[in-house]
């Protein structure tokens, strides 16, 4: 445990931060299940994969995730969407 003030405050900033950045990953992840369940399910929907491209930008947004990984997740989920609504 920290001695320093100055520290202690920092611990504290940096668990609330934690904290909020796991809810936005957290919300990002379980969107791009869904999304992808639901592509190799057979029954492909484009809602939900829409769901789970706006829950990555926003986690880009927030800076929990690089926008360039975000970007790289849902390309990836649009070409398995459209591959899936091609067949």
């Amino acid at each position: 445990m920290a001695n320093i003030k100055s520290q202690i405050k920092r611990n504290r900033q940096n668990e609330e931060r934690r904290l909020r950045n796991r809810k936005f990953r957290g919300s990002a992840r379980a969107a791009v299940r869904v999304a992808r369940a639901g592509i190799e399910s057979g029954t492909p929907d484009k809602a939900a994969v829409l769901e789970a491209i706006s829950r990555l930008d926003k986690a880009a947004e927030k800076g929990v995730i690089h926008k360039n990984n975000a970007a790289r997740r849902k390309s990836r989920l649009m070409k398995a969407l459209a591959a899936a609504e091609a067949k």
